[in-house]
């Protein structure tokens, strides 16, 4: 298999395969095989408005319900967990890659924002 490992701090967190591979690991694992970008546009045109999103109030919650330490969280998103804290408590709104990262990290397809 022609798999790449990505590292953080010496460690290996991500694995990259070719798609074919991927398809035949989902296909192994018994799950319906994943549509590439290219056909599932029209899906994810339809997503945002067919997903209810958690708040961004809500990161605490969803943090403890997973049983994630604020330290780890943190630690994975790229932050401080000083700065964590301040987003979990209101006192600070993220930019859009940490919002990604912590929508990732907590398994959540994203957040809604206020308008």
């Amino acid at each position: 298999m022609g798999i790449q490992v990505i590292s953080r701090d010496g460690q290996p967190e991500y694995a990259v395969v070719p798609w074919e591979q991927y398809q035949a690991l989902l296909k192994a694992a018994g799950q319906a095989p994943a549509k590439s970008d290219e056909h599932s546009e029209e899906a994810s045109a339809l997503a945002p408005e067919q997903v209810a999103l958690p708040a961004l109030s809500e990161l605490a919650h969803l943090r403890v319900t997973k049983g994630i330490a604020p330290e780890a969280l943190a630690r994975n998103v790229g932050i401080s967990p000083a700065y964590l804290a301040m987003i979990e408590s209101g006192e600070r709104e993220p930019g859009d890659a940490i919002l990604r990262a912590l929508a990732w990290h907590l398994g959540v397809p994203g957040w809604s924002q206020p308008s």
